[in-house]
């Protein structure tokens, strides 16, 4: 059976995709921490859509958890068609004041354990010729960004991967797409312990969906989403780093000391 891997998927951008996925019945495999979330989740999008609906409850920072999450879908027949690494979380505030603890975990959840399930899935669609993989990165990629340096390098990790292996496996009909929001209207902001942005101009989750779906049909490796933060991450790309993270780094410093 084809079944969609949504990681992160109880809530923000990754329930966002199983609502819309789920409309257009792809049977999906929901990956989260939270149990009851994704009980309630998959029988909602069971009765609404008439799809099947499979959840696993996990921490993916848990060692070999995702080793965990493939033998599970291989033990039950499942062919993961679309994987959507969508799982991560991001910090804020000054380096060398945050968690190391804390700041190692995000590491291994935003790269160590999006790459190991790439890689593993990955073998089963060159296989079949066939498939899609949705790295959900961020337009804090493609710059450097103060006070939020280690999460940003995460995401510019994510988006260089993901472009490279898109060219690795376009020859199998292979399509891989690093999705970058901006600032979107999740508890992102609430969760990282972060400065949260004006809720004017936020994006949705289903802008963010729709926007990444649209790239995907339309084989972009990097899928932007929203007009401002496209022209966001060109001029970022275009001004030299040092300046780029010297207004940063001015903008934010301020409201450091406020927290």
């Amino acid at each position: 059976m084809k079944v969609t891997l949504i990681t992160g998927a109880s809530s923000g951008i990754g329930e966002a995709f199983a609502q819309r996925l789920a409309a257009e019945k792809h049977n999906l495999v929901l990956v989260a921490r939270s149990e009851k979330k994704l009980h309630e989740l998959c029988d909602e999008l069971m009765l609404k859509h008439k799809i099947i609906a499979h959840y696993v409850a996990m921490d993916l920072n848990d060692f070999e958890a995702d080793k965990r999450l493939f033998e599970e879908t291989e033990r039950h027949g499942m062919q993961v068609d679309w994987l959507i690494n969508n799982a991560g979380f991001g910090s804020m505030g000054d380096f060398a004041a945050l968690d190391l603890e804390k700041e190692l975990e995000m590491l291994n959840l935003n790269i160590s354990v999006l790459v190991a399930l790439t890689h593993r899935y990955l073998q089963r669609m060159r296989e079949q010729k066939s498939g899609v993989i949705i790295n959900v990165s961020s337009t804090a990629s493609f710059q450097p960004v103060p006070f939020m340096a280690a999460y940003a390098a995460t995401k510019a990790f994510v988006t260089s991967f993901s472009e490279a292996i898109a060219e690795e496996n376009r020859p199998y009909g292979i399509k891989v797409s690093a999705l970058c929001p901006g600032p979107t209207d999740t508890n992102f902001f609430a969760a990282a312990n972060a400065v949260p942005f004006s809720a004017k101009g936020m994006q949705t989750a289903e802008d963010v969906v729709e926007a990444a779906l649209n790239g995907v049909r339309k084989g972009k490796s990097t899928t932007v989403s929203g007009w401002t933060n496209y022209i966001g991450s060109v001029f970022g790309t275009l001004v030299p780093d040092s300046l780029v993270a010297r207004a940063i780094g001015s903008y934010l410093r301020p409201k450091m000391k406020k927290k």
